[in-house]
């Protein structure tokens, strides 16, 4: 079973109340208090590519990537659609395989993406993050608290729409400190119904781990804000910038 494959196509979907302009919006807050220039942006674990494309309509230059093709697919299908000045670029990478051209003003990353990243796979990814943000540029990222995922032990929950229903079951591993949960996708067919199922996993990272492990690459003005959208169900975002050296 493989994650963000058969559901990329319902993603949005079952998503419709995430408050992408909310985020956007404070993005946009962070930058403004920053003072800096921030034109070119990185949307890291992009998924469908919505707050990719909603950036890229408020005047921002956009590059995307992620891990899965099938979510890129929906990404590129919704930038053709999208009004922007400058078409996003899409591109199938991985957070710690991260290679760009050049750097960017800043790099963000929302609704939890970085959970889905194994420990030692997100202090790589780090590393890429300081070689292709400027000296000076921004990181911003949200994570799932430890505490939130551990609590997720033996949860089952549903959604569904007229044309898809899903069923999410989550188990802790408290040894691999990971969230597993599979999911089981049943799609309408005609009269008929498909089942597929794919399996995530979403590993605790400490909020302090990570803000050492980002002072250790480089950056400084480290931060961790409980004040982002959604951050009342067990979300933290940390923002930092990308020493001078």
């Amino acid at each position: 079973m493989n994650s963000y494959g058969v559901l990329a196509g319902y993603y949005d979907e079952l998503t419709r109340d995430v408050p992408y302009g909310r985020m956007a919006d404070y993005y946009e807050d962070i930058f403004a208090a920053d003072g800096g220039e921030f034109r070119l942006l990185l949307d890291l674990c992009c998924g469908t590519g919505s707050l990719t494309c909603l950036l890229g309509e408020r005047g921002y230059e956009m590059i995307g990537a992620d891990a899965s093709p099938d979510m890129l697919m929906e990404a590129m299908a919704k930038a053709a659609d999208a009004r922007c000045a400058v078409r996003p670029l899409f591109i199938n990478q991985g957070a710690e395989e991260l290679d760009l051209y050049g750097t960017v003003d800043a790099a963000i990353s929302s609704l939890d993406s970085l959970n889905y990243v194994r420990p030692q796979s997100l202090r790589a990814a780090f590393g890429r993050l300081k070689l292709f943000i400027r000296p000076g540029g921004l990181l911003i990222f949200d994570i799932r608290t430890p505490e939130f995922l551990r609590g997720m032990d033996g949860s089952v929950s549903v959604d569904e729409t007229e044309d898809v229903f899903c069923v999410w079951r989550g188990w802790y591993d408290a040894g691999g400190k990971a969230l597993h949960y599979g999911m089981d996708i049943f799609a309408r067919d005609g009269r008929a119904w498909t089942r597929s199922s794919e399996e995530h996993v979403e590993y605790a990272h400490e909020p302090e781990t990570l803000k050492a492990w980002l002072a250790e690459e480089g950056f400084i003005d480290i931060e961790t804000r409980p004040d982002g959208p959604m951050a009342g169900d067990g979300r933290v975002y940390i923002v930092a910038k990308r020493g001078k050296d």
